[in-house]
């Protein structure tokens, strides 16, 4: 397999759930373009922070995110281990690094998944089994979790519309959509409507079992819509409102008409934007973020700049932390 193979974006191609299937290409990725700098400090072990109207975010690379506030802490699609495919090899075994993730998690309570694809969802029974904290998800992402060894009562099955009050902190479920490649295809699509018969072993068996996203707010902090992937139900994102917007970026080859324009329009160009789902998954947390090869990060930053000027556009590093208010 030639290099170009193995750093093509998972958006930019199609792929089936067995190995060998054919790679297609993507277009080659721009420059990053330099954000509105926030004030971001160094990850450390996960301390509880966050206080009054104050949320802390730790991006935890891709779309995931460590959140503490109001004394919780809560943890969205966290994907630390961040293992090589080979040019996202569907037959690569899964597999966890226990002492990476336990590192960065600090003392969750509660896991948001927004579905089921490896690089969303790989940590996520480690975390479970390990911490015996609850699990928001899909049906299929909670039957992927219940083959895996979380037992039942850890797992909350959500459709979109629900709205969850955990004392100190809500969260509001909102049905999306994921992104498509270039041939306008989904990777490795599918619904589960019971726990497989064995546990999934490989990238391929973790099925995207439809996409969420999910918006909360800590306290008397600010309200922020957490994304993990490019695309979005235009009538359930209407009304959201945020403070602060976790954007996935999309790919170079924007099969979603208008992704950004229409997103910015259904939010109400929220105060702060943060661009995620744009550094290449497959380096450790401990290197700095590199944008992956595919995907539009330059886009991003100028459409937003240009749509919406009075919004603040902060883009993360690895294991940085922000502190936001409302």
């Amino acid at each position: 397999m030639s290099d170009n193979d193995k750093t093509l974006g998972r958006r930019g191609l199609l792929r089936t759930a067995v190995a060998g299937a054919a790679l297609l290409p993507v277009a080659g990725a721009v420059p990053a373009a330099a954000a509105d700098e926030p004030q971001q400090h160094g990850g450390g072990s996960g301390e509880s922070g966050g206080s009054g109207g104050e949320t802390a975010f730790t991006w935890l690379g891709n779309s995931g995110w460590r959140i503490e506030g109001n004394g919780h802490t809560v943890l969205f699609d966290p994907y630390l281990t961040r293992f090589p495919t080979h040019g996202f090899d569907a037959a690569t075994p899964l597999t966890v690094a226990a002492d990476v993730v336990d590192r960065h998690i600090g003392e969750p309570e509660l896991v948001l998944v927004s579905h089921s694809h490896w690089d969303h969802f790989n940590d996520v029974p480690y975390i479970a089994r390990s911490r015996g904290v609850r699990v928001v998800g899909t049906a299929t992402t909670c039957h992927l979790l219940r083959a895996m060894g979380v037992a039942p009562a850890q797992l909350v099955v959500v459709k979109g519309g629900e709205v969850l009050d955990f004392g100190g902190y809500t969260v509001r479920v909102v049905a999306s959509l994921h992104s498509r490649n270039a041939e306008h295809r989904y990777w490795a699509p599918g619904t589960l409507t019971a726990p497989p018969a064995t546990p999934p072993g490989t990238i391929g068996e973790l099925v995207e079992g439809d996409t969420l996203a999910f918006q909360v707010r800590f306290g008397d902090g600010p309200s922020t819509l957490l994304t993990g992937a490019s695309d979005f139900v235009e009538h359930t994102f209407a009304g959201l409102r945020p403070d602060i917007a976790m954007i996935a970026v999309e790919s170079t080859a924007r099969t979603t008409h208008r992704y950004v324009p229409r997103l910015l329009q259904a939010l109400d160009h929220p105060r702060t934007v943060v661009p995620v789902h744009w550094d290449d998954f497959e380096t450790p947390l401990t290197e700095p973020a590199a944008q992956a090869p595919g995907t539009d990060l330059d886009g991003l930053l100028a459409q937003v700049r240009r749509l919406s000027p009075r919004t603040r556009v902060i883009r993360p590093e690895h294991l940085a932390t922000l502190h936001l208010r409302a």
